[in-house]
């Protein structure tokens, strides 16, 4: 079996991985008027990527460390592709999810009736693209390239609707991604450079003197980094997550399980370890400072996302909470805590999106978008509410589901650092998360259907069906393995 994934050099899987959906933009731009046709093409290149993705997660796996160099424009200052275990994670994260999504969009925008399909197709293509030249980025510079290309690239989705809804939305989606990015991300980079002479990754970071000769310098860097990829929605740049919810439900899954906001909390943590360095990171004071901002969202997400009937923007708030777990572990800066986020970016991707196609399915089925609205509607759509049921567990982090390891793993790294309170952080956030996540799934099935009604059972569409209970067994299958993805990850952790 392994064999079947050593047919392309590692190189060549990298090069095809990002190309195949660059083309298939192309092909789905030409088949405008042969739907069928036009999403067989979406799905065919998420295939091809996503056996590229599969290639490269193997061969990193067995020691290979892929690079290509495509252009140096300053000494120490190019465009180079590198991957190591975490991109080769996330890419094959990105690229399995963006199959599934794409299956689930057939079945959504056709049950929904949506226009500029096509459209919607094409961005998508250019987005995964972008962010698997996330994952694979071998230095800062290329890094911020395209975490612009995939801002760029998602604005069209996120502004699909084309309403005063939609443009307001996506005019702070733009506005503070662009703008941190710009303001923060950018000069961070620069700064970098420029007391460095270069941007490459490296594991145990680039900054040790600085940290060391230059601490201020170092902890501002710190804050920049941090704040400056606001994908990871860290507060108080959060609000053009739940305001990107105006977006096709399709579109939300991939904003907040496939490429968007894993970007984020992916570049958090890859920064820390390969240019910030671990070491360096558990010693400074603006770690510490952003560590209990980390803390701080983990709980006020969570409060507020008690407070909304809306369910994406319920959902969109978890995100929040969620993606924090990440920025915790990157700044807590232990072995476990660094482990525990990688292990978090995987297992959140799986029930997240689980979550917001079954949101999805419910608008398709019966049109409602508002919780108070869904009582009795798990009697009518039991196979959808189920799927909601193991994602919401899996994010609480319950066993046998994935998101059980992510927590316990960030608990034991913040045992290592000696800091009870993040514990105690943890715990209180998993209590809020079986309120707000549990309590949509125990009304829709325990309250009668209004009117005292009969139960006739009325699913989504088969396409609407089908992509959550994939991913919600995938949550079950990776709780057992998520010992292997651990232990893939464990070159990250080497001296710590």
């Amino acid at each position: 079996m392994a064999g079947l994934f050593q047919l392309l050099p590692l190189e060549t899987a990298v090069v095809v991985s990002m190309a195949a959906p660059l083309v298939a933009f192309f092909v789905v731009a030409l088949l405008d008027r042969s739907p069928n046709l036009r999403e067989a093409a979406s799905i065919t290149a998420g295939l091809v990527t996503f056996y590229c993705a599969v290639t490269i997660f193997i061969g990193v796996g067995d020691g290979a460390r892929p690079e290509i160099d495509i252009v140096e424009m300053l000494p120490g200052l190019s465009l180079k592709l590198a991957v190591e275990p975490l991109g080769a994670l996330f890419g094959l994260i990105a690229s399995g999810l963006w199959v599934v999504n794409t299956c689930y969009s057939i079945g959504y925008m056709r049950g929904h009736h949506e226009g500029g399909q096509t459209r919607f197709y094409m961005a998508f293509c250019v987005a995964i693209s972008a962010a698997l030249g996330i994952a694979y980025a071998g230095n800062l510079l290329t890094f911020f390239l395209f975490y612009e290309a995939l801002t760029l690239s998602t604005f069209p989705l996120v502004t699909h609707e084309r309403d005063e809804a939609a443009r307001a939305g996506g005019r702070v989606y733009l506005g503070i991604l662009m703008g941190t990015s710009i303001g923060l991300l950018l000069p961070a980079v620069v700064w970098v450079y420029g007391l460095t002479g270069t941007t490459d990754f490296a594991l145990g970071g680039i900054l040790g003197q600085v940290s060391a000769n230059m601490p201020l310098v170092f902890s501002i860097i710190v804050c920049l980094f941090a704040w400056g990829t606001a994908k990871a929605a860290l507060m108080p740049f959060h609000p053009w997550l739940p305001n990107a919810m105006v977006a096709p439900t399709p579109v939300s899954a991939f904003l907040h399980a496939v490429a968007v906001v894993k970007a984020g909390v992916f570049g958090v943590l890859k920064i820390s370890i390969y240019t910030l360095g671990a070491v360096e990171l558990s010693q400074s004071a603006a770690a510490d400072i952003i560590t209990y901002v980390a803390a701080a969202s983990i709980l006020i997400a969570s409060a507020i996302a008690m407070t909304q009937d809306n369910l994406k923007a319920r959902l969109a708030y978890s995100t929040v909470s969620q993606l924090s777990y990440v920025t915790l572990g990157a700044m807590i800066a232990s072995r476990y805590g660094i482990l525990g986020g990688g292990a978090q970016i995987a297992a959140h991707a799986l029930g997240k999106m689980t979550l917001f196609m079954c949101a999805g399915a419910i608008a398709v089925a019966h049109h409602k978008k508002y919780i108070s609205e869904m009582r009795g509607l798990g009697r009518v759509m039991p196979y959808t509410f189920t799927a909601y049921i193991i994602g919401a567990c899996s994010i609480i982090g319950l066993p046998p589901f994935a998101g059980t390891w992510p927590k316990f793993l960030l608990m034991l790294g913040s045992i290592e650092t000696g800091d009870a309170i993040l514990v105690g952080v943890l715990i209180l956030s998993s209590l809020m998360n079986i309120v707000y996540l549990l309590t949509p799934a125990v009304r829709a099935f325990m309250d009668p259907v209004p009117g005292n009604q009969a139960a006739e059972i009325k699913e989504a569409p088969a396409f609407c069906l089908f992509p959550p209970w994939f991913t919600a067994i995938g949550c079950l299958v990776l709780f057992f393995y998520m010992g292997d993805i651990i232990r893939y990850l464990e070159p990250l952790v080497e001296g710590l």
